[in-house]
């Protein structure tokens, strides 16, 4: 449990998310993702100097990556603070997190600056000298493809690993597709008002069109429509499944920064006296290719730490990477599928893997806001039949 952590009200953005291929394409997620936390600290006011750590969270290799951290700071403007480098997949941005609240609960340091940036885009190509391999032949490796194909340790894709759980639970074609509907209608909530839920916390990213150009990135971009009518005529991806393309996310890119502090700095930095305290983290790990299953353990966890259960959370998001993930943590913990991820999920408006739980944790935190308060619970799969979660105190 937590006692001194604390993230300002207003001390965080998410940028919009776009659809691997398309605005984000051109850009470094290491730069893009400093850059916009320059112009976006610039924004607020807040001082550069404030911040004492960074904490990169980064999952699909970029170039330059091997100085992570460090370089991310010079782009920034905080050329002269240390960090280091996160890599775990989803639940990159919930671990990130962790880790700051962690140092400024022992007194290590006052305020940390968790940046989570990555690009499914373009993603790299990696080769590996094989001196066994005949004729000279190389070990090679696509970052995004190869991984989402197969687990290493099962040989199973993350597809494999929804449906194993679908099979297990006895859910059906028509369950799964009735809460994909629910799930863009809370997006298109987050829509209403000229995207006024949106604008709580989205700041604009500035991407590169050519040489020359640049642009202005202010809202999501390659998310679908879809209706009942739509959802029907798709055909399950496996056979004898029951998820279509319309019942899992599409990759992304994207980032998002969080500060981290103390009680009395996140009061300062705070644009309203809202305390946000970080109370609480889970980890956990499934089945082998159950990955869906270990949001439930890691969120019990996190849960019984602090002495709470699922019903008093006024405010849960799942990362859903398949709609299954919602269907098995909402009926093994005892909740309303239909009355979490109020606003937006991954499956609707994509994952760009480290900043994915990043801007469900914001989300999260704006909703309570909205309710007048509350705990908030964030939670999510990653890859290996992992998870993590982190429980929040709002107002």
């Amino acid at each position: 449990m937590f006692t001194k952590a604390y993230i300002p009200y207003k001390g965080y953005y998410s940028s919009p998310f776009c659809k691997w291929q398309g605005s984000m394409q051109h850009d470094n997620a290491i730069e893009l993702g400093a850059k916009t936390s320059k112009r976006w600290l610039a924004q607020k006011n807040i001082d550069p100097k404030e911040i004492e750590y960074l904490y990169l969270g980064i999952t699909v290799g970029q170039h330059r990556v091997f100085f992570g951290s460090t370089w991310a700071a010079y782009l920034m403007g905080t050329p002269d603070i240390p960090g280091m480098t996160i890599m775990q997949a989803c639940s990159t941005a919930t671990t990130t997190v962790f880790n700051a609240a962690a140092s400024v609960e022992l007194g290590n340091l006052k305020t940390a600056y968790c940046l989570l940036t990555d690009r499914c885009s373009n993603g790299p190509h990696t080769i590996w000298p094989n001196p066994l391999g005949p004729g000279g032949e190389v070990i090679s490796e696509n970052w995004n493809m190869d991984n989402m194909a197969a687990d290493p340790s099962t040989g199973q894709g993350t597809l494999n690993t929804a449906e194993n759980v679908a099979k297990k639970h006895g859910f059906t074609r028509e369950q799964a597709d009735e809460l994909v509907l629910v799930r863009y209608q809370q997006y298109d909530d987050a829509l209403a008002n000229d995207r006024a839920f949106q604008k709580r916390y989205m700041f604009p990213v500035e991407v590169t069109v050519s040489r020359k150009e640049k642009k202005l990135v202010e809202c999501d971009e390659g998310v679908p429509k879809t209706s009942r009518e739509a959802l029907a005529r798709l055909r399950p991806v496996m056979e004898g499944g029951i998820l279509t393309f319309g019942g899992q996310t599409h990759p992304a890119d994207g980032n998002g920064g969080i500060i981290v502090t103390t009680k009395d700095r996140a009061a300062a930095l705070s644009e309203e006296n809202i305390p946000i305290q970080i109370l609480s983290y889970g980890y956990a790990r499934a089945d082998k290719a159950y990955m869906p299953e270990a949001p439930i353990y890691a969120s019990r966890m996190a849960l019984e730490r602090i002495g709470l259960k699922p019903q008093d959370m006024a405010v849960v998001k799942n990362h859903n990477p398949f709609i299954v993930n919602d269907m098995v943590l909402a009926k093994e913990l005892g909740l309303k599928a239909e009355e979490i991820n109020n606003y937006g999920s991954s499956l609707v408006w994509g994952h760009p893997q480290a900043p994915t739980v990043a801007r469900l944790l914001i989300e999260g935190i704006e909703e309570a806001v909205l309710k007048g308060g509350g705990y908030v619970m964030i939670t999510g799969c990653a890859a290996g039949d992992t998870s993590a979660t982190l429980i929040l105190k709002v107002g």
